[in-house]
């Protein structure tokens, strides 16, 4: 049985949109893109790196997949991402079976990502990786198929953007493991618990 976590970059306000470019998502005329660089370090990277030793696979929505995968994967410069991503099997979430899907390794899961979710947990064996991908994120946790969660938050506060727990019912969490990077990062990983019911 897999075990699904999601890793999320977060603003103090629970902004998750665009952290990575100016021009990542500018969905809803968003214009602070780009707002994650320049706090990585050491601590940070060992504590993302723990888990990603023993994931089995990784899942996307098709947004993601197409940004994310594609900019690590489309690099010349030495990372330590481009390999990783490329021999790690991916999946893919879709409502439409007609998304290509242009990197190795990569499979769609066309239709409703509850249903295709819950299929690929019984499926795959160990940990299964979800980077971003807000929207899918959101419906895994209605559908109580998330089991964890890493939230790395940042010191900014925005005002505007898409965020993560927007119009969500209730989750509860339990802290499993915490840090705090150099750069003001707080960094935390939590199991999703069942609610009582």
């Amino acid at each position: 049985m897999g075990r699904i976590v999601a890793t999320e970059n977060i603003t103090l306000d629970g902004v998750i949109q665009g952290p990575g470019g100016t021009d990542e998502d500018t969905r809803g005329g968003f214009q602070h893109g780009g707002w994650a660089s320049g706090f990585d370090d050491p601590v940070t990277a060992e504590f993302m790196g723990a888990d990603m030793s023993t994931t089995k696979a990784m899942l996307f929505g098709r947004r993601t997949y197409d940004q994310l995968v594609g900019h690590w994967l489309s690099t010349t410069d030495p990372n330590p991402f481009t390999g990783l991503l490329a021999a790690m099997p991916k999946y893919v979430c879709s409502a439409s079976a007609s998304t290509k899907l242009p990197h190795p390794n990569s499979t769609l899961l066309a239709g409703d990502a509850a249903e295709t979710v819950a299929r690929l947990k019984e499926e795959v064996d160990g940990p299964i990786s979800v980077l971003g991908s807000g929207m899918l994120v959101r419906s895994l946790l209605a559908a109580d198929l998330l089991d964890g969660l890493v939230l790395v938050t940042f010191p900014i506060v925005l005002g505007s953007g898409t965020k993560l727990f927007a119009d969500s019912a209730r989750v509860d969490l339990s802290l499993e493991r915490s840090a705090r990077s150099s750069t003001g990062l707080l960094l935390a990983e939590y199991s999703v618990r069942a609610l009582p019911g």
